[in-house]
């Protein structure tokens, strides 16, 4: 068995740390790289996310190649809600069309637990999807990272 290398930040989480992670993870998730997003998760993460029950970096990545093949143009934004020692709360949203164009904004909170080197091993996600029109788009950056100027869901009032 090869060693588990850590994932800075490690908790016990402070405020600085905690909203490092939260970014990290945007991050990863605007890449729409299955796997770079699951290492980031134990090898036996155990997620729900809406109504799906995953275990394992591998089921995490089959997920999220099925994700982005019906979520395209995705543009995600997370925020920190809460934290304390190896936990983490966030809300989010994200934008995305359809297969025949129409955009919709998903928005949800996850509650994160962490082991000791950093991996998420635990993630529930809940998520309430919402279509709107081009014109109600807020999130307009190219594809990959969120620009460090863009404004947060605080600052859009989402």
């Amino acid at each position: 068995m090869t060693a588990i290398e850590p994932r800075p930040p490690l908790p016990p989480f402070s405020l600085e740390d905690a909203t490092k992670k939260v970014r990290l993870a945007e991050d990863a998730w605007n890449s729409k790289d299955p796997v770079r997003v699951s290492l980031a998760y134990t090898p036996d993460s155990r997620w729900r996310n809406r109504n799906e029950f995953l275990v394992g970096r591998g089921q995490i990545v089959e997920f999220l190649e099925r994700k982005w093949v019906k979520e395209r143009d995705y543009r995600l934004i997370k925020e920190l809600w809460a934290f304390g020692d190896n936990r983490i709360a966030v809300r989010f949203a994200y934008e995305w069309h359809d297969h025949v164009g129409h955009w919709h904004r998903s928005y949800g909170n996850e509650n994160w637990k962490f082991d000791a080197n950093g991996l998420m091993a635990l993630r529930h996600a809940s998520i309430n999807d919402l279509e709107i029109g081009d014109a109600d788009r807020l999130f307009r950056w190219p594809s990959g990272r969120r620009p460090d100027d863009h404004p947060s869901l605080s600052d859009l009032g989402l």
